[in-house]
């Protein structure tokens, strides 16, 4: 493998980590500020609510626990966990190629 392939590997790689790790981020966030009872009425509250419910769209209500925070830290959580396994399994996959 040349060089320079490689190299592609490795920035392709690391972009997909990044990616990854920021959706888990923006997820994890969205959790504590829920857990801490974040002021939604605050824009940057809104815009990580946001973000997060359209990241966890398809985790938003799997479980149905009697609890809300149970909800939004399982069904958040997951959502979290699913795109930090993914992307880095897919960056190591790159690497690999």
């Amino acid at each position: 493998m040349s060089p320079r392939h490689r190299s592609g590997s490795n920035q392709a790689a690391t972009v997909l980590i990044v990616v990854a790790d920021i959706m888990a981020f923006i997820l994890g966030l969205w959790i504590l500020m829920y857990l801490l009872d974040a002021n939604r009425a605050n824009d940057l509250v809104n815009f990580v609510q946001d973000a997060a419910r359209w990241l966890a769209g398809w985790s938003h209500d799997l479980f149905t626990f009697d609890e809300a925070w149970a909800r939004v830290v399982a069904g958040y959580g997951l959502a979290a966990v699913v795109y930090l396994f993914v992307g880095h399994a897919l960056a190591n996959v790159v690497r690999r190629h």
